[in-house]
């Protein structure tokens, strides 16, 4: 009996213990599962971007997007806005009328989304200064977006811009160097 009674306080003991650690392992497990669900959202939501954009659905891209997005690149002497973004696009899409994304990855993390595509179109008008070629063109690029609130609040990009204009017959030639 006396043994009896020193098993059941540490059964008891026990079974709090792992019950407690249970607790614990569950919300840790949820947290895990909140900030999953989160990234694949946000993964979701840059392919929504994507898809608006090849679209040229303005209105989809507006409702994609914070109100204060700002777009940046190392070529860029300072970030795009939502409505110089448009106008971008448009201008785009009016050389290269057929241009599609074609996402190849996508990664997130947290409020991060690392996105690997390829850029295909006809160039069929004028684009900046460069005649109409008919050259059908890719353009690799990568993507690095910021979701705030559900919403796409920056976009970094990283493009083959050199190889976009020597597709297009632009030629790279070393400065003359002054006597």
């Amino acid at each position: 009996m006396k043994k009896l009674l020193c098993i059941v306080p540490l059964a008891i003991l026990f079974c709090f213990t792992i019950a407690c650690q249970d607790k614990a392992a569950m919300a840790e497990l949820e947290k895990y599962r909140a900030q999953a669900k989160l990234e694949e959202q946000n993964k979701e939501l840059a392919r929504k971007l994507f898809d608006a954009i090849d679209r040229n659905d303005f209105a989809a891209l507006k409702e994609l997007c914070s109100s204060d997005i700002t777009i940046s690149a190392p070529e860029l002497t300072e970030p795009l806005n939502f409505e110089t973004l448009t106008q971008v696009i448009k201008a785009h899409y009016t050389a290269f009328p057929d241009w599609k994304h074609s996402i190849e990855d996508v990664v997130a993390e947290g409020n991060a989304v690392a996105i690997k595509l390829v850029q295909n179109g006809t160039h069929k008008a004028p684009y900046e200064g460069i005649p109409p070629t008919e050259a059908k063109v890719t353009e690799p690029g990568i993507y690095f977006v910021t979701v705030v609130d559900g919403k796409v609040k920056g976009v970094y990009l990283i493009e083959d811009t050199l190889g976009l204009y020597q597709a297009l017959g632009m030629e790279l030639k070393p400065k003359e160097v002054k006597k």
